[in-house]
């Protein structure tokens, strides 16, 4: 780095801080290819405002001050026209903050807009106010926090119809994920191109007490999962679970438990294109009467992708680390042979294979109800399994491959909870 410093000319070393190609982030740099919309998706600090207002530099700004950049009229749009102004404009990340001097525009109060030395401009809307952009039409727009519009649906459309001027008009989004259907349309759009990164991907900016203090808090919740990772995480339309629902039944420390059970859902094949090995820990507390009797779910300990040898010697060393008193296994597509690799490296293991008659719907709500009931609660740390559990409906799973992290769990409750509890009210089923 020091050698290449001391290479560059005097005026270059002035210019290298609004060199942001040499500063920035991957998930900062827009794609190639000729796309329509560029979503930048991160976690809080992740560095998506700056991306956005050095996007806009490069759009606006020639070669020279006076030369003609690429887009002449751009639109700002945020939630509120303040926070466009205060953030998106005047921030520390904002388009002013990033502008070297010989290229900084004006900010022109009266209108509402910045106007650049080549005569580009960029108008400032609110999003509370959709019919604001009708009539005005842009090259270019940048839309920041898109998630948590009041009225996105109807903002966006109106900024489509807006964006018309040039041969090849284009936008950024700038946003924190949340599970909104405009946002997720826009992800879908094959004229979409995504980036994304967790805060953590923009340490180094960030101060070392917040990034503490928020880890601690939220890492392993589903909120840290879209605050922090950047994630989207969906909840299909009449699930079974919701993230409210799940985030209400968030457990610190689990309490003395009377049985812990370790269940696997095992993939149908080993190779990089299977699925996951649904792998789940729970606990419960088995004392006095059934209707007392309460779970909590320790740990989601599912591998991707795994071979057989690798995903039963993960579901032993569960067992290990928690002192399960059971391992219980689906067989429906392995049969024997999936305890034939378990027994091969631990055949004193306590084992028991269960076989699905019924659909995986079927099988689920009965362990929905003890979730309505406030009688399973979860650790922090299943953030993977509670984003399975939230695309799971009376209709089936609404999600990309298998629920291999619900189903483990639900052979998991179905040996501490359902059955035990049929047991108590049947003498005759006591077969456990």
């Amino acid at each position: 780095m020091s050698e290449f410093l001391e290479g560059l000319s005097g005026n270059a070393l002035l210019a290298l801080p609004w060199m942001f190609e040499f500063w920035a982030l991957p998930h900062q740099l827009p794609p190639e290819g000729a796309w329509k919309s560029w979503v930048i998706m991160g976690g809080r600090g992740a560095g998506k405002t700056r991306a956005g207002a050095e996007w806009v530099r490069a759009e606006v700004e020639g070669s020279a001050p006076l030369d003609p950049g690429r887009s002449r009229r751009v639109a700002l749009v945020g939630e509120t026209a303040d926070q466009v102004r205060e953030v998106m404009v005047f921030g520390e990340s904002g388009i002013l903050a990033c502008s070297p001097p010989d290229r900084r525009p004006e900010w022109e109060a009266g209108r509402r807009r910045l106007v650049w030395p080549n005569g580009a401009t960029a108008q400032v809307f609110s999003a509370h106010e959709p019919e604001s952009l009708r009539g005005p039409q842009f090259d270019a727009a940048w839309a920041d926090e898109l998630a948590k519009w009041k009225k996105a649906e109807e903002a966006w459309d109106m900024l489509q119809f807006a964006l018309r001027l040039g041969t090849h008009p284009r936008q950024v989004v700038t946003t924190t994920p949340r599970n909104v259907g405009v946002l997720k349309a826009i992800l879908k759009n094959p004229s979409t191109v995504v980036t994304h990164a967790p805060t953590e991907a923009n340490r180094a900016y960030l101060a070392a007490s917040f990034l503490e203090e928020v880890r601690a808090r939220y890492e392993g919740t589903r909120l840290g999962r879209q605050e922090l990772d950047g994630v989207l995480l969906e909840e299909a339309e009449g699930a079974l679970w919701t993230a409210a629902r799940l985030e209400a039944l968030r457990l610190d420390v689990a309490p003395r438990l009377s049985r812990v059970v370790v269940a696997v859902d095992p993939p149908v094949t080993g190779h990089g294109g299977s699925d996951e090995c649904g792998i789940v820990v729970v606990g419960a507390v088995t004392e006095g009467p059934p209707q007392d009797w309460r779970a909590v779910v320790l740990e989601d300990a599912s591998v991707a992708a795994a071979s057989p040898d690798a995903w039963a010697r993960a579901a032993l060393a569960a067992v290990r680390r928690h002192g399960a008193e059971r391992l219980v296994a689906e067989v429906n597509q392995g049969g024997d042979l999936v305890e034939s690799v378990i027994r091969q490296i631990d055949p004193l293991v306590p084992y028991r294979g269960v076989h699905a008659t019924r659909g995986k719907v079927a099988r689920a709500e009965p362990v929905a109800a003890l979730y309505e009931q406030g009688r399973v609660r979860h650790l922090r740390g299943l953030a993977g399994l509670e984003a399975q559990m939230c695309r799971m409906t009376l209709q089936g799973y609404e999600g990309k491959g298998s629920p291999d992290r619900v189903d483990a769990l639900v052979w998991a409750l179905t040996d501490l909870m359902i059955e035990p509890c049929r047991a108590w009210v049947n003498p005759r089923l006591r077969t456990l």
